[in-house]
């Protein structure tokens, strides 16, 4: 008879860290119907401050690949708890990768564009330098060198931005609703970025786990975005536009009209040309992703206004 993984101790199957919110959700999704074996873990089953904790998951489930989507999201909140979002950012990924380093694990970590400073006019390749202006990017790149120290040959930053989807709150969600309560929008048109479906975002991570299984998908940063480009306006316009709505009710201001405690990016628009390296085709065109997830996200709304 031939000896099981968990008999030989090799790692197998897949782990989600924070495998209750949106972007988890989808990764699960998208792991069951691909046929992987998955152990989902969120907030309340893995708590990435304990140290201890997170080696036992490792250690127990012994998984082949970690795909890393827990985080601390609150970027306004992170200002004046920035201790707080460094412990979940920051530290949380650098225990996840020392417990990968030990069990043989590849470490598929998610982090943001707000590792920028957000004032470029071209895509931010991903190698380009970082300069986060916010506590919440400052965190953010602090997980992201700690994984890449640790894990040289196995760890993979992915960057992704502007995360809609259905299974939690998110911009689209917030247009869909507000289309319906007010006759008037203003919305902010001198912000660029790539609107980007999570469950796209799902799929390219399992891509690139499978690739760094077989050995041909280097580590390193990668950058998870739609193609394409718009500001947060031109985005709006569409969300009324698959409404059925006047995308005309939609009207362009500035940043300066909505003052937060964390400055936005002006620009967010991610390059993808390491993704030929690794022979996975970059995230399509954002509106041909959003024409797919929007009857999705509004049956969801439909279900739960709130």
């Amino acid at each position: 008879m031939n000896p099981t993984t968990e008999q030989l101790n090799v790692p197998a199957g897949w782990l989600v860290t924070g495998a209750g919110g949106m972007l988890g959700q989808d990764v699960l999704a998208r792991l069951a119907k691909a046929g992987e074996r998955a152990t989902a873990l969120d907030r309340a089953a893995l708590d990435l401050t304990d140290a201890a904790a997170v080696r036992r998951a490792l250690e127990r489930h012994r998984p082949a690949v970690v795909v890393n989507c827990a985080a601390w999201t609150a970027v306004d909140d992170a200002e004046t708890r920035e201790a707080e979002a460094l412990a979940v950012n920051g530290d949380g990924p650098a225990r996840l990768a020392d417990a990968c380093a030990r069990t043989g694990a590849v470490l598929l970590h998610v982090s943001t564009d707000y590792v920028f400073a957000g004032d470029a006019t071209a895509p931010y390749a991903e190698d380009a330098p970082t300069a986060p202006r916010s506590a919440y990017g400052r965190t953010k790149l602090a997980g992201e060198r700690a994984v890449l120290n640790t894990l040289p040959d196995r760890g993979y930053v992915v960057r992704t931005a502007w995360l809609y989807g259905t299974g939690g709150a998110n911009f689209v969600r917030t247009m869909i609703r507000l289309e319906g309560q007010r006759e008037k929008l203003d919305v902010v048109d001198d912000q660029r970025g790539q609107p980007t479906w999570s469950a796209d975002l799902a799929g390219l991570l399992l891509a690139l786990g499978r690739g760094a299984l077989a050995g041909t998908a280097p580590p390193g940063v990668y950058h998870g975005t739609s193609s394409g480009e718009t500001t947060w306006y031109g985005l709006t316009r569409e969300i009324f536009r698959l409404l059925g709505a006047d995308p005309d009710r939609v009207h362009p201001t500035t940043s300066e009209a909505f003052v937060r405690p964390a400055p936005r990016p002006a620009y967010s628009v991610l390059g993808h040309d390491r993704f030929a390296a690794a022979g996975v085709a970059p995230l399509r065109d954002w509106r041909a992703a959003l024409a797919e997830a929007f009857p999705r996200i509004r049956r969801v709304h439909e279900e739960d206004p709130a």
